[in-house]
C-alpha cells in the first residue's frame, strides 16, 4: 500500500500511499506516548508543509503509533529537558522566535510559535485533513486533532484537557474546547478534568467515524479515499467556506484571545512561584494527582477519581 516511506524524521513518519494521493504522518515517540517534544513539533511542521507541497497529495492522515495519539505536551522527560535548557542538545528552535528574550516574553514567543500559530497553520492547511486517534487524547493531543478537517476515532477513545487541576492553567494554547464541546460542558470538563467518550464526541458532530480499533488503520485510509475523490478545486472551498464561516463567527479572535489569557495564566504562576516555574505545583497550589486516574464525565455524579 505504501509508495515511499522516508526515515530522515526522528519522532515522526512520512509516506505516501495510493500512487501519492494520500500522505500519512504518524508520531513515532511510542516509548514517550508521543508526547509533543519540540523536535517531533518542528518536523511534524514540516511534515504537514510537505504534504501541502506536493501536488499530487490530496488528502492528509495524521495518526500516533503506539498505544495512544498523544498524551500532550512533553513538559518532563530527559529529552524535552535538553531541548530546553543550553548545552549541547539544546534544539536551535530555543535560539530563535523569543527563546533568547527574558521572563514572560521568552515563553509567550515560543509558544505562540510553537503550540499556537504552528496549529493555526495545519488547520489552514490547502489539503483535507483526517485526524486518526485512539487511546486517551489529551490536553495538547486535542489541538493537533481539532487542527484537521476531519476526525476518526477507535472504539474506547476518550477526550480530556486535565491541565485546569494538574496544571493550574485555563487550558491549551489553541482553546477550540468551546467550538468543539459546547460552553457548559467545556466548563464541567475543564474544572474536572473529566473524560468524554469517542461516543459523545460523535453526537456533537466533532468526530466523523467510529472505528474497531484492529480496522482503525485500514478504515481510515478507505474514508481517505472516498475523499480523494472530490475534485481537488472543490474540496479546498469546501474546507475554505467553513473555516471562514467559522472565522467570522469569532473563532480566529476567540482563538487569539485565549492564547493571551493563557500567557497571563502562565505569568500568574511565575510571579507566584520563587523559582519562577509558570505553572501550578502539585501539592502547594493544587491537590496530589499523582496516582489518580480520569474518570468519565457521569451525569448522576460529582466524585473525583480515585486510585
Amino acid at each position: 500500500m505504501s509508495d515511499t516511506e522516508t526515515p530522515e524524521y526522528k519522532f515522526v513518519t512520512y509516506e505516501t500511499l495510493d500512487d501519492g494521493m494520500i500522505a500519512r504522518i504518524m508520531l513515532n515517540r511510542v516509548d514517550a506516548r508521543n508526547a509533543q517534544n519540540r523536535g517531533m513539533l518542528v518536523e511534524l511542521d514540516d511534515a504537514f508543509l510537505r504534504a501541502e507541497a506536493d501536488d499530487t497529495v490530496r488528502v492528509v492522515i495524521f495518526g500516533g503509533n503506539g498505544t495512544m495519539f498523544s498524551s500532550g505536551h512533553d513538559i518532563g522527560t530527559a529529552l524535552s529537558r535538553e531541548e530546553f535548557m543550553p548545552g549541547p542538545n539544546q534544539h536551535p528552535s530555543r535560539r530563535i522566535n523569543g527563546g533568547t528574550r527574558q521572563g514572560t516574553e521568552n515563553l509567550m514567543l515560543q509558544e505562540w510559535h510553537y503550540y499556537f500559530q504552528n496549529t493555526l497553520r495545519w488547520r489552514n492547511l490547502r489539503k483535507i485533513t483526517i485526524a486518526q486517534v485512539h487511546g486517551p487524547v489529551l490536553a495538547a493531543g486535542l489541538m493537533l486533532a481539532w487542527a484537521c478537517d476531519l476526525i476518526v476515532a477507535a472504539e474506547g477513545t476518550v477526550f480530556a484537557d486535565v491541565v485546569g487541576t494538574r496544571l493550574g492553567m485555563c487550558g491549551i494554547e489553541y482553546f477550540a474546547h468551546p467550538w468543539e464541546f459546547g460552553a457548559r460542558k467545556t466548563k464541567e470538563l475543564m474544572l474536572t478534568s473529566d473524560s468524554i467518550t469517542a461516543e459523545e464526541c460523535h453526537s456533537l458532530g466533532m468526530i466523523s467515524k467510529i472505528f474497531p480499533a484492529d480496522e482503525l488503520s485500514e478504515r481510515t485510509v478507505e474514508f481517505a479515499r472516498r475523499i480523494c475523490k472530490i475534485p481537488t478545486m472543490a474540496a479546498l472551498l469546501i474546507k475554505e467556506s467553513v473555516n471562514q464561516t467559522m472565522d467570522n463567527q469569532g473563532f480566529y479572535n476567540s482563538l487569539n484571545a485565549c492564547f493571551t489569557m493563557h500567557e497571563l495564566n502562565h505569568a500568574h504562576w511565575a510571579v507566584v512561584h520563587d523559582d519562577g516555574m509558570p505553572a501550578a505545583k502539585v501539592g502547594e497550589d493544587i491537590p496530589d494527582w499523582k496516582g489518580t486516574k480520569i474518570k468519565p464525565a457521569q451525569r448522576d455524579t460529582v466524585e473525583a477519581p480515585v486510585s
